[in-house]
């Protein structure tokens, strides 16, 4: 029974000891072996692998998966003054699992140097760009450079940075209401330009319609004037005309007329001699008043 116990216990410790010298790596994964806390091998195919049990080998394994990583809110001081704030997110994994293990030992430790360079890359390629070249099909453009700086430092970590996006992009509240306030008063002098061409335009077409006006009322008592001068002789010629052929109608007519304008009812009243030749044609022809 001892015996068996006894041969039991090795058998147990065989197993225990061959098992401790078996590892398998899933294809999800990858490996390095450590000799005393050096890298003695990696290991990035899948499947059934030996190693010296501890404390001769000890195994780290990492992932082979894609990675997330997502950025704090990074200022932006772009040069055209409007500060804003982008944050990204970024896809990465371990493609050298040595250097990676010796520059930042694990993916905790290697988080915060990653964001940083994500961080810095966001600054340098978004910084010169204007807000419109951001939020249209150029933005793809500069993702890429964004992610070749941070990939270039990415690989002395042993990480390969693969894909970056933007999360966020928008303005800070006082830099909004300090943009908000400029767009008001870019408005406003550009409204005070108009306003002040379209007064001096105003100006301009009222002085010409003036100037106009003031032409065409010459030109209208210009040619009234000489139409009624010519209105003037062509009655004179009349008048002479009628005068030479009847001059005792003649005379006759512009009696009447005196006689109409004289006697008009708001002036009834005339004190003259009544034997003035004005009243020739109101006598009969004994030469004595029609009147009495």
């Amino acid at each position: 029974m001892t015996k068996g116990r006894i041969l039991g216990g090795v058998l147990f410790a065989i197993l225990l000891l061959i098992w401790s010298t078996v590892f398998i790596v899933d294809e999800r994964k990858q490996a390095l072996v450590l000799a005393f806390g050096k890298v003695d091998r990696v290991i990035t195919e899948p499947g059934m692998h030996f190693k010296l049990p501890a404390p001769f080998n000890t195994l780290i394994v990492y992932e082979r998966r894609i990675l997330p990583l997502e950025t704090n809110e990074v200022p932006i001081l772009p040069e055209d003054g409007k500060r804003r704030v982008a944050a990204a997110f970024a896809r990465w994994r371990i493609d050298d699992p040595q250097r990676f293990r010796e520059a930042v030992g694990d993916v905790s430790g290697a988080l915060p140097r990653l964001e940083k360079l994500l961080s810095d890359g966001l600054g340098k390629v978004l910084g010169p760009a204007s807000a419109d070249a951001v939020l249209s099909n150029k933005r793809q453009s500069l993702l890429q450079r964004v992610t070749s700086l941070a990939d270039a430092e990415a690989t002395k970590l042993g990480v390969d940075i693969l894909d970056v996006r933007i999360r966020t992009w928008f303005l800070p509240n006082q830099t909004l209401e300090a943009t908000y306030n400029r767009m008001v008063q870019d408005r406003n002098a550009i409204a005070r330009g108009l306003r002040a061409d379209g007064a001096e335009k105003a100006r301009r077409i009222r002085a010409i319609a003036e100037k106009q006006a003031v032409e065409l009322v010459a030109e209208a008592r210009r040619e009234a004037t000489t139409k009624m001068g010519v209105a003037d002789a062509e009655r004179n010629a009349i008048f002479a005309d009628a005068y030479g052929r009847d001059m005792e109608f003649f005379s006759f007519q512009r009696s009447l007329s005196a006689y109409e304008k004289a006697l008009d009812g708001s002036n009834s009243s005339i004190v003259m001699s009544p034997d003035s030749d004005f009243f020739e044609y109101l006598r009969d022809r004994d030469g004595a008043s029609k009147g009495r």
